[in-house]
């Protein structure tokens, strides 16, 4: 074992936790067993998750709220148990805050419809400004130039460093008086940055605009709590936390949700309808109109229990671990270069990289026939790319059962590719 991997041992019993997840076992191409670097883009799951799956629709498939018989009690008792679970996994001061919705994309898209659509003091138009950032996901700045376009308000947004960091020198001129909204992510889905959380929040505070935060890079890597964060909104995901595909959370200010309007609208938001008008129900159910992802909520009950049976912070040890090493092995590489922080300080477990002049696609491809998946493409975040002047990039991201091995399976990987081309 080479020095640098030595204080990587005993901060979480990856080989115990690796058991729990069935796809980890996995070989492809002639036996080569999988080398999983992929879980920025969805995590794996573990079995304990995948059973209260099975658990739910072999035992407890009824729909939720309405019926009076025992498998329906029983469906609304696991639905709402997940809210409880989830409002204690975050922090929330209120379960009521928890808003389930289809995945983070659409929490986020729920926030900048409730604001287009509100009442003073909250509701964006032409003569306010919505202010985000150049390293966002897609699902943080299209939302927000929707509601441009159709408002006329002004869209701001901050730039990045030479060094993959937020650029704060002019935050003065970005929020201003007329913003309204301040929505950002936690951690770089592409960058791996993890943002100045409180300069952003203190200065929108100055101005009175609301701040969003997208804490799908955080949510399953970290402590989050978001009384202490001091954000009005944080949306995040479930598959990227082991939970399943299918659900995401909005948290709420429960006093912003008692005041905004509905997005969506039908069967369980309502609380009285006639034929010429209708009144709402309270939040949560305000915003979870039809039928809820009951089953992908209860996975994502299952999948906060197992995250917290470990312990977040454990958790996040490990990664922060796991990404040290990566990054200094990764600069041994020849022509390799890291697009974000090169260093392990104040980023999170994703590292995107480019190799000399070979294409992140042919990367991606060769390194698949060696079993390891990594991520290749602009991440949902092209705007990144464009301000490094690249076509894409390869991205590596670990999780609570990476392992040392295997970022040296990696390096030992991109040495075969450098050779594949000569």
């Amino acid at each position: 074992m080479t020095d640098a991997r030595q204080g990587l041992t005993g901060l979480l019993d990856t080989e115990a936790i690796r058991k729990d997840f069935p796809l980890l076992d996995r070989t492809v191409h002639d036996g080569k067993k999988i080398v999983y670097l992929d879980s920025a883009a969805t995590s794996q799951k573990p079995r304990q998750v995948l059973d209260a799956l099975n658990t739910y629709y072999e035992r407890h498939n009824a729909n939720v709220h309405r019926g009076v018989y025992t498998i329906a009690e029983e469906a609304t008792a696991l639905y709402e148990g997940a809210r409880d679970k989830v409002a204690a996994f975050i922090n929330a001061p209120s379960r009521d805050e928890v808003i389930f919705t289809k995945n983070a994309s659409e929490s986020l898209n729920l926030v900048a419809n409730m604001l287009g659509w509100a009442d003073e003091p909250y509701r964006v138009d032409r003569d306010t400004e919505i202010v985000t950032t150049e390293m966002e996901h897609h699902s943080n700045i299209v939302p927000w130039q929707l509601l441009a376009q159709r408002t006329g308000a002004k869209l701001k947004w901050f730039g990045i460093t030479d060094d993959g960091r937020l650029d704060l020198s002019n935050i003065d001129e970005i929020i201003t008086e007329k913003t309204k909204i301040v929505s950002f992510t936690l951690v770089s889905n592409i960058l791996g940055t993890v943002n100045p959380v409180e300069t952003i929040i203190r200065r929108a505070q100055q101005v009175g605009a609301l701040v969003c935060i997208d804490a799908s890079q955080a949510a399953p890597h970290m402590v989050l709590d978001v009384q202490a964060l001091q954000a009005d909104f944080v949306a995040f995901t479930g598959h990227k936390m082991v939970g399943p595909t299918g659900i995401g959370v909005l948290w709420g200010r429960q006093e912003l949700l008692e005041d905004l309007p509905p997005f969506l609208g039908g069967g369980e938001m309502i609380e009285t309808v006639s034929m010429h008008s209708s009144t709402y129900a309270p939040a949560p159910h305000k915003f979870e109109a039809g039928t809820p992802p009951i089953a992908q909520a209860v996975g994502l009950g299952a999948a906060v229990d197992y995250l917290s049976s470990i312990g977040m912070e454990k958790i996040h040890a490990h990664e922060k671990a796991i990404t040290e090493y990566a990054v200094k092995r990764l600069l041994e590489v020849p022509d390799l270069r890291i697009i974000g922080p090169a260093t392990a300080e104040n980023r999170g477990a994703t590292i995107s990289f480019t190799l000399g002049d070979i294409h992140p696609h042919d990367v991606g491809q060769v390194l698949d026939e060696l079993g390891i998946a990594v991520r290749v493409g602009h991440h949902c975040a092209r705007p990144v790319c464009l301000r490094y002047g690249i076509p894409a990039t390869t991205r590596a991201s670990f999780y609570l059962y990476s392992t040392p091995a295997e970022v040296d399976a990696l390096v030992d990987g991109l040495e075969h590719v450098r050779n594949f081309f000569g």
